[in-house]
């Protein structure tokens, strides 16, 4: 029988075992749908798919039995918003990676942040965007699946678009070229740009639907609506969704009636905004550590009164739940340290969401976001074997998606002491 040991999964080398057939026996197993716990249950993978699951299911003579006491089996958690090539902004400010750090460097950063995701018990991740490191992502996603680095499954943005004039970085003489964060686009150029994403590798589209025409303005809106109507067909005719970046309440309505499929922060949401969204069937990834990130690092100490950006999300992310949008787990990873992507489950349940309901998004509901659903987000025969146990009851505590104890990714398990 093989037996893993419980210690934490943080350490600086993660090893993938060979994929095969595994019985895995957990106390109970969080479905990824419903809040029941099924106790009791088992799960039988083989290769890279979940083959059975339930009470009565039987190890072939093949299989390796993988006894995991006092944990939750539960489908690998999926991070919605998510940049491995940006690190901690009290690390490096954001303006001195985009400028500074050799696409190299950054490269080799990102797949330590890959890998810290994924012994996190984050499977998959949405990559919004390289800011400023190019189609860099796309190389680091073909590095996970041809299994040369560790890491989850990745959906790659590659290079945001947006209006010109609207991004950064700033400051210096005008008409001197200086390497951007994004791709600039307008106009007829913009579907043409998003279709020179896709062609490099993207699997989502990101626009910026506003955002400060000059530093020290508030976030004003960028795109018109019709110019993001013409790029979201584009990419829907490729078979890619479309994530927005908005904070203002105009920008999210253009960007809405636009057709996208993700509102990214969407702190200056309002009642109207969101039943909008909640007609259209648009999601919303509040990303509310990164604005709490922020405060931090501007000299908050997590007390009350909460500085204003960070009340302006709280207060939206309420509303959005009161209107009945659907709520993507996503945190702006990046602007914190990778690995520590838990931190948006436990903001989002500090701001009102129970600890099931935030589950359930960082599984089957951002699957069904994402568009994968058939694929990952639950555990049941059919699946994709990504799977993580944690320490106790992610239905009943939020801190037990900190207690990361096991990762099986597409059948593969990683970090594994056997004896």
């Amino acid at each position: 029988m093989l037996v893993f040991t419980l210690a934490p999964i943080h350490a600086a080398t993660a090893q993938e075992s060979e994929r095969g057939v595994y019985l895995l026996k957990p106390d109970a197993i969080f479905d990824g749908a419903t809040t029941v716990l099924h106790r009791g249950w088992a799960v039988l993978v083989r290769g890279n798919r979940i083959e059975a699951v339930g009470a009565t299911v039987s190890p072939p003579a093949d299989a390796r039995i993988i006894d995991l006491p006092g944990t939750t089996l539960m489908p690998g958690m999926i991070e919605g918003h998510s940049h491995l090539f940006l690190h901690p902004y009290n690390e490096t400010p954001w303006d001195q990676q985009v400028l500074h750090e050799a696409i190299a460097l950054r490269t080799v950063r990102a797949t330590v942040a890959a890998r810290r995701t994924l012994m996190a018990g984050f499977t998959t991740v949405r990559d919004l965007g390289t800011e400023g490191a190019g189609y860099a992502d796309a190389g680091l996603k073909q590095a996970i699946e041809q299994d040369i680095v560790p890491g989850p499954r990745m959906l790659i943005a590659s290079r945001a678009l947006v209006a010109t004039g609207s991004y950064g970085p700033r400051g210096f003489e005008p008409g001197v070229a200086t390497p951007l964060g994004a791709e600039q686009a307008d106009g007829p150029d913009l579907v043409t740009a998003v279709r020179r994403q896709i062609a490099a590798g993207a699997d989502v589209v990101k626009l910026y639907a506003d955002y400060r025409w000059s530093t020290g303005e508030p976030s004003r809106p960028t795109y018109l609506q019709s110019e993001m109507a013409a790029a979201v067909e584009a990419a829907h005719s490729a078979g890619r969704k479309v994530a927005a970046h908005a904070h203002t309440a105009e920008g999210m309505r253009r960007a809405i009636l636009a057709g996208v499929d993700t509102i990214e922060h969407g702190g200056e949401g309002n009642a109207e905004i969101f039943a909008l969204m909640k007609a259209r069937g648009t999601g919303l990834c509040p990303t509310l550590s990164a604005s709490e990130a922020i405060a931090r690092y501007q000299g908050w100490n997590g007390g009350d009164p909460a500085p204003a950006g960070v009340a302006e999300s709280r207060r939206a992310f309420a509303a959005a739940m009161k209107a009945g949008v659907a709520i993507c787990l996503g945190g702006d990873v990046g602007v914190f340290a990778h690995g520590d992507n838990a931190r948006e489950a436990e903001a989002m349940v500090a701001a009102g969401m129970s600890p099931a309901q935030v589950a359930i998004a960082a599984t089957s509901g951002n699957a069904a976001m994402l568009g994968m659903a058939d694929r990952i987000g639950a555990v049941k025969p059919g699946m994709l074997a990504d799977l993580i146990a944690v320490e106790g009851n992610p239905l009943a505590s939020v801190g037990a998606l900190r207690k990361v104890r096991f990762v099986m990714k597409d059948g593969a398990i990683y970090e594994r002491s056997a004896h």
